[in-house]
């Protein structure tokens, strides 16, 4: 009689490392953030009510905090470290770049002081303040600015805007790359110029990299806290920065206020093409750097609004054009001076200030460094994420360390961007080198975005304003790029080839999706349910598992992929209790905890849609345990309870096992050379950026990855053609010939034994001579090796049977006349031991 189980371990689950969760859809710290933030509305609502009640401008500054433009001071100090870093850090080198393509203060005079502040200051208005603050921005998505929320807005009106939209993203990203590197390290550099260092940065630049190096590193390290946290301490600092760059500018500009005759842009026009510009053309990529903070403001849009960007850009243009007019006075009052003519990499910026004021320069302009390099990386982060969201980058784990979506974090991309950037130090090793090639990415981008700002000013039945707007702005700014083409060898190659490989990874990524959602298929439940019912209620085939859980994107509840089909019934049916289809979603709401299920009117296939805030950490084991509870009961999934304990198992639920289909390229599929290799190389990224085992938290409930064939139609080869098996005729040489035994003959048969020994070697010698005859046929000597090959057999001893010494000589004779046709010797020899053989007697008579 078998033994009943023990109860105790049918109830315990403490061996077990199923996944449970709470009865609550909040945790404490959500509920107390919730309160906060419910908090802060009720008096922001309170604010505005009392404002509206102070007339005119009460109304007035209600309606602009309630709408889209809305201005918080708290957002526009976190505006000025999130927005505006790296445009304020273009007065640390912009200047530096100017004379030294001028080949030094000695040949920078008026013409060409005024020419450079003229073409700086209308580059500033021009491309920053028409084009990006009051045009740019007014375009969003969902509040969300850059170059991909752009080409959102417009991708329905042709497929061909896919690769400005690429090309300008890629861009950015490369210049995300080189933008902490020349800001913090010209920053650093400022070092050489404070009296107590010089003896210790003299010729040591391996000093200057290191501490570049620490700073970098320790940047990367704090993005996990977002950009909330470091925007507030940052915009304390940007806010005291560009008061400084004020302060500065107007105390040069005390001496000589006739340098604002530059706001004519006549100077610049005639200095552009003068014979005292040194540089040339290339002139108009010093004066682009002064703009490179320009895409930021744009692509940051979401994460500060536009309203604080709206409120705080006059106050840092009327820094900035101090800030450059008031070197372009230092200039003018010392470019006689000898102590400047023959120092290299002057730098106006440092050497306007007092020496006891540089001091702080040097330490607020590294602290500026730092925030520039924050603009780029929150920038790029916001790209990545826009750029996954449009299939065009693999799907990475995202974090949004603050309450508001746009505030975000990708991990891989944070280290990525670190150790290219590391990488560019150590080639470039200098920020004189690295200006070189940084700003050619930049004036790609501004050129596509441009372009797309045209097409959807066209598309919203403006079309002269579309065509002046992209004549105007993309004749600047392919100047721009000209101009930055000449520094392609010195440095520019570099960020071309960042920016290919980065637009390799777009467009492979895009590519393969295309054709892998070409090739989807899905079935309704009449086409799937049938087959699903019998392989359930099949007792012959085990059960793979009590549930099977495939992870699927589709979120259409009413259907079934065709893989998870093809999945089950594959070679080996994987039977289950029940069959689970799971997508999941990820809401604009920070704390969503929902999920939907459709059970097709059966009771072991169920199809799963989880919905979860963006904070919400996406542990699908944690929640499918849960929806499996609910399920069970509610009655809608049977009872998966088994007589014995199973390790790593729900004891109410059973075993799960999650199956990721991953999809890969027959060899003989019928598919172009370039969709082959989209694929391949989608596959390749695939591999190195991660899989759904990782994002979803599946690592410790061993998934099962199966790997299907992508249904391309595939090429039909030629057919192969059956052949006869052919055999080789054996030759009279490889015949072992069988050793005669020797018979005792009874009573007087000795003479017939001797006679059919002689028979016998009759015979072998026959068959030799054969052989021999047969080689020598051709020669016309057959007969007489033949006969010796006879003579030389004679002399064998023993004997056999008569009878078997006639099989052995008719073989003989049978094989030379087949293989040694036309030897006549072989041919009498054979003839003679076959006459010979029945005249030999019966050993038994």
């Amino acid at each position: 009689m078998a033994q009943k189980p023990d109860e105790t371990l049918l109830r315990a689950d403490t061996f077990t490392n199923a996944p449970k969760v709470s009865r609550r859809t909040l945790t404490k710290e959500e509920r107390e953030e919730l309160a906060k933030q419910q908090q802060a509305e009720t008096k922001e609502a309170e604010k505005l009510a009392r404002s509206a009640a102070k007339g005119r401008f009460g109304r007035w500054w209600r309606r602009l905090q309630s709408g889209p433009n809305k201005i918080s001071l708290t957002m526009s100090i976190v505006a000025l470290g999130v927005v505006y870093g790296d445009i304020g850090t273009s007065p640390l080198y912009t200047a530096q770049t100017f004379l030294s393509g001028q080949g030094g203060i000695a040949n920078a005079d008026r013409e060409a002081v005024l020419g450079m502040l003229s073409l700086v200051f209308w580059s500033i208005t021009l491309i920053t303040t028409v084009k990006y603050v009051l045009i740019a921005m007014r375009i969003d998505n969902k509040g969300e600015g850059g170059i991909f929320a752009l080409y959102s807005l417009i991708r329905r009106h042709g497929a061909w805007l896919a690769i400005p939209a690429m090309l300008g993203g890629a861009a950015f990203l490369a210049d995300s790359v080189l933008t902490p590197a020349v800001s913090i390290s010209s920053a650093v550099e400022g070092l050489k110029t404070l009296p107590p260092l010089e003896p210790l940065f003299d010729g040591n630049d391996t000093l200057t990299l290191m501490i570049t190096v620490v700073i970098i590193v320790v940047l990367f390290s704090v993005q996990s806290r977002g950009t909330e946290s470091i925007g507030r301490v940052f915009g304390s600092v940007v806010l005291v920065w560009f008061t400084f760059l004020a302060v500065v500018g107007a105390v040069n500009l005390s001496n000589d206020w006739t340098v604002f005759a530059a706001l004519n842009p006549v100077y610049g026009v005639r200095f552009l093409f003068s014979p005292h510009n040194a540089a040339g053309i290339a002139v108009m990529g010093t004066v682009f750097l002064s703009t490179t903070g320009a895409e930021a403001l744009y692509s940051d849009m979401g994460h500060v609004g536009r309203g604080n960007i709206y409120f705080t850009w006059p106050f840092i243009k009327v820094a900035l054009v101090f800030c450059y007019f008031g070197q372009g006075a230092w200039i003018l009052r010392n470019q006689h001076d000898p102590r400047y003519q023959h120092m290299s990499a002057l730098n106006p910026f440092f050497q306007m200030m007092d020496p006891n004021v540089r001091y702080v320069a040097v330490i607020l302009s590294v602290t500026a460094g730092i925030i520039a390099s924050q603009a780029l990386i929150t920038g790029a982060f916001t790209m990545v994420s826009e750029a996954t969201g449009l299939n065009w980058m693999p799907h990475l784990q995202v974090r949004y360390p603050a309450r508001t979506r746009g505030q975000l974090y990708i991990p891989t991309i944070n280290w990525v961007l670190c150790a290219a950037t590391l990488i560019v130090l150590g080639i470039f090793r200098d920020s004189e080198h690295i200006s070189a090639a940084y700003g050619l990415a930049l004036t790609i981008t501004m050129i596509t975005t441009t372009i797309l700002l045209a097409v959807y000013i066209w598309y919203a039945r403006k079309r002269v304003a579309a065509v002046v707007f992209a004549v105007v702005f993309l004749a600047i700014q392919i100047l721009f790029f000209l101009a930055s083409m000449a520094k392609f060898l010195h440095g520019g190659w570099f960020t071309m080839l960042l920016t290919l490989a980065i637009l390799f990874v777009m467009y492979t990524w895009n590519e393969g999706t295309k054709l892998e959602r070409a090739q989807r298929r899905h079935m309704m439940p009449k086409d799937f349910l049938p087959a699903l019912d019998r392989l359930h209620g099949d007792f012959r085939i085990p059960y793979f598992a009590d549930n099977i859980v495939y992870l699927t994107s589709d979120v259409d509840m009413r259907r079934l992929d065709t893989d998870i089909f093809f999945s089950i019934f594959a070679d080996h049916p994987k039977r289950a209790r029940a069959w689970w289809a799971v997508s999941v979603q990820t809401t604009d709401e920070p704390f969503t905890r929902e999920y939907s299920v459709q059970n097709f009117g059966t009771s072991y296939l169920f199809r799963v849609r989880i919905r979860l805030g963006f904070k919400v950490s996406q542990s699908i084991p944690v929640y499918l345990h849960q929806i499996m509870h609910d399920l069970s009961e509610s009655g809608e999934l049977p009872q998966q309870k088994s007589l014995y304990p199973k390790v790593d198992a729900d004891p109410e639920i059973g075993t799960i096992r999650y199956v990721l289909i991953h999809k890969d390229l027959m060899p003989e599929s019928k598919i172009s050379s370039r969709g082959a290799l989209s694929l391949k190389a989608k596959y390749a990224i695939r591999h190195v950026a991660g899989s759904p085992v990782k994002w979803f938290g599946l690592a410790p409930f061993n998934p099962l990855v199966e790997v299907q064939p992508l249904f391309i139609s595939t090429r039909r080869p030629p057919r192969l053609k059956r052949v006869a098996l052919r055999t080789r005729t054996p030759r009279l040489a490889d015949v072992v010939p069988v050793k005669p035994v020797e018979v005792e003959p009874a009573g007087g048969a000795k003479t017939g034994s001797g006679a059919s020994a002689k028979a016998g070697a009759g015979a072998k010698g026959t068959a030799a001579g054969a052989t021999k005859g047969g080689a020598a046929a051709v020669k016309g000597s057959s007969a007489t090796k033949g006969a010796a090959g006879s003579k030389g057999a004679g002399t064998a001893k023993g004997g056999v049977k008569p009878s078997a010494a006639a099989a052995g000589a008719k073989a003989a004779g049978v094989a030379a006349a087949k293989g040694v046709a036309g030897s006549k010797g072989a041919a009498k020899s054979g003839s003679a031991a076959k006459a010979a053989a029945p005249a030999q007697p019966s050993p038994s008579k």
